[in-house]
């Protein structure tokens, strides 16, 4: 693993307003435990992010969310204040960045994105599934942004 991700998680762990209570109350021992637990956690994320063909980051006006399967990590923080999503779209996850959508009546009504193979054939409707380069391209028609598009790349 790079020092740099390292260097990221250890202060993201460090910041946590927790662990700055117990080094705060003479617990640094306790506190570095669970700077340490919550490392090799963030870690697992990231090796799931770059592992998982449907692993992806979404951010919109509710925040941010590292969708993993059936797993999900999120904070209410755009991505520029969510370290670990930052993390996994630096190292090539996905990015669909719905803050643009106006239309957010057709946006909720968009399929999930499915967590493993199995899509729905006709993606519409509550509870359907979608692949995720389908979903892509619903959410680029709408006006979303995307970055690192795991869709294969056409000739002009």
């Amino acid at each position: 693993m790079q020092t740099g991700v390292l260097r990221v998680l250890r202060a993201t762990a460090a910041s946590w307003w927790r662990h700055k209570e117990l080094r705060r109350t003479g617990q640094t021992g306790q506190a570095q435990r669970l700077e340490r637990e919550t490392v090799q956690r963030d870690l697992g994320y990231l090796k799931q992010a770059a592992s998982l063909p449907n692993a992806n980051v979404i951010c919109g006006e509710g925040g941010t969310f590292l969708h993993l399967g059936w797993t999900t990590v999120s904070t209410f923080a755009p991505i520029e204040r969510f370290p670990l999503a930052a993390l996994a779209v630096a190292r090539g996850t996905p990015f669909i960045d719905i803050r643009p959508i106006s239309d957010v009546i057709t946006f909720a009504n968009l399929p999930r994105v499915a967590q493993d193979e199995s899509v729905d054939p006709e993606p519409w409707g509550p509870g359907r599934s979608a692949s995720l380069t389908t979903y892509i391209d619903m959410v680029e028609a709408l006006g979303g942004r995307i970055a690192n598009d795991p869709r294969p790349r056409q000739s002009t």
